[in-house]
């Protein structure tokens, strides 16, 4: 890709920018949440066209014009939300578009079933062909959909996050796949904010910055803080760069609640001012808490008291009243209306207190005037506050979540994984809007399974093994070791 520029109403998305992708190389493209990387994607899909420059394969110009014009050109792209039918069986999906036909024109459905073992055998998945693909993890649904690229003779493999959604057992079954698949003469262009990923997989690098290229350099020749500095444009070493802060009143107090089927009894005390971490492994009960503090689910035992006073939360509604608030771990899935504006999204809360309304009739000017000040306060990068979430990048569309929550000023803020999926530039600027929330007296829990974030954010931390509070550090205790010892139960002491 030479020279290659890409506009849309009111957004610059690329500027002249270059990319080029060798056969049996892994070449990670790396940048912040809208440097572009997604309009890049899309146009290697058949998605989107650039207004000028020009893309070759093979040394030949190509005009990319539609999504199956780029398989046929040999492109495949795994998205982050993969590309498959869950209703569908593992062999369904894998002849998706291209079904065998009898010679009376139904479907030959023994032909449908040797071609999927055959295609699966290819991958080394260990897949049964006729397992509903809805059943299967994520990292298996991944693999099914690496099979169908590589049984459709794609050249070029595109990972757009791939393992955003995986256990460490499944993304180290990925890294084995996509090692093999450059092996075998592949390119294979790699799309990760993850470090450590990069410098295990990639035989080149390239940046983008603000919808321009920075530059490409092979891996050896880039230590991570280069990385990082050509991905921002400044210095991040002090990412986390945490000032003690000074706990108040209790705001939240937990004694022994849980919901009568695996998750408790839970004991925590969260203090104004205070950023108060929840560490553990996956499946430990670590949203299930959030999730009952909130009134997603009912609490059956144990009490809850918000400012020192007795709640009851039957839903989320009577935690919202009561000044609780709540960032779900899966944005797209649980927190945001992506067709809607950030406009609407940013005010759904105020809705439900009466916030920006008189007696049932909304007030436009004060709904303006609310939103105008997240976008400005949150820094949301975007063509105006009418602007569809579902254009945004991971890291404003995660900003809008939070302006959604300060729009309302809670007096205790849950944060499930509140960075997952953005670039080291958007985390800084949410670390920052968080310790401005302990500055300003909100009580903070903080989940996260980023250790070095669990640890560099929070004033103390907790953590949860088996649907409890297995142990509580202290800053000076918390450690990554000391963290997964009681996670794992290993650690004396442990609860």
């Amino acid at each position: 890709m030479s020279g290659v520029s890409k506009a849309f109403p009111g957004v610059q998305a690329l500027t002249d920018v270059e990319f080029e992708l060798h056969a049996g190389e892994i070449h990670a493209l790396m940048g912040e949440n809208g440097a572009g990387k997604s309009t890049l994607i899309k146009m290697l899909a058949g998605v989107h066209t650039p207004d000028v420059g020009t893309v070759e394969l093979d040394g030949r110009p190509v005009s990319i014009t539609t999504p199956q014009h780029a398989v046929d050109l040999g492109i495949a792209v795994i998205h982050q939300e993969l590309n498959l039918a869950p209703n569908l069986t593992v062999a369904q999906n894998l002849a998706l578009g291209r079904e065998p036909r009898t010679r009376v024109g139904t479907l030959d459905r023994k032909r449908i079933q040797r071609d999927a073992v055959a295609k699966l055998d290819r991958v080394g998945g260990g897949i049964d062909p006729d397992a509903v693909l809805g059943t299967l993890s994520v990292g298996m649904q991944q693999v099914v959909e690496i099979a169908r690229a590589v049984a459709q003779n794609a050249r070029v493999l595109v990972l757009d996050e791939p393992t955003a959604a995986l256990s460490e057992t499944e993304a180290q079954r990925l890294f084995s796949l996509v090692e093999e698949m450059r092996d075998q003469g592949m390119g294979l262009l790699y799309i990760s904010h993850r470090m450590e990923e990069v410098y295990r997989l990639a035989d080149r690098i390239t940046v983008f910055r603000d919808g321009h290229w920075v530059g490409t350099s092979p891996r050896a020749e880039l230590e991570p803080q280069d990385i990082v500095t050509r991905m921002v444009g400044r210095d991040l070493s002090d990412l986390y760069a945490h000032e003690p802060h000074t706990p108040g009143e209790a705001m939240l107090e937990a004694e022994g609640i849980g919901d009568g089927a695996g998750i408790g009894p839970l004991d925590l005390t969260l203090r104004a001012g205070e950023i108060v971490g929840l560490g553990g492994l996956i499946g430990a009960g670590r949203t299930e808490a959030a999730q009952l503090i909130f009134g997603a689910e009912r609490i059956r035992t144990g009490r809850l008291r918000i400012g020192g006073q007795a709640v009851d939360h039957r839903s989320p509604i009577d935690a919202i009243r009561n000044g609780v608030g709540y960032v779900p771990e899966s944005r797209k899935e649980q927190a945001l209306f992506l067709e809607m504006s950030i406009r609407d999204n940013v005010v759904t809360t105020g809705l439900g207190l009466d916030q920006v309304s008189d007696f049932g009739v909304l007030r436009s000017g004060r709904i303006s005037q609310r939103v105008a000040a997240q976008v400005d306060a949150l820094r949301v990068r975007c063509s105006s506050a009418l602007q569809r979430v579902a254009e945004l990048s991971g890291g404003n569309q995660q900003k809008v979540v939070l302006g959604r929550w300060l729009a309302i000023a809670p007096r205790v803020l849950l944060l499930d994984e509140p960075t997952r999926g953005v670039d080291i530039g958007a985390k800084q600027e949410i670390y920052r809007i968080i310790d401005r929330l302990a500055r300003d007296g909100v009580a903070v829990l903080l989940i996260s399974s980023d250790l070095p974030e669990l640890l560099g954010v929070s004033d103390r931390v907790l953590v949860m093994r088996n649907g409890s509070i297995a142990a509580e550090l202290s800053r000076e205790e918390a450690t990554e070791e000391t963290v997964m010892l009681h996670a794992t139960g290993v650690a004396a002491g442990s609860r």
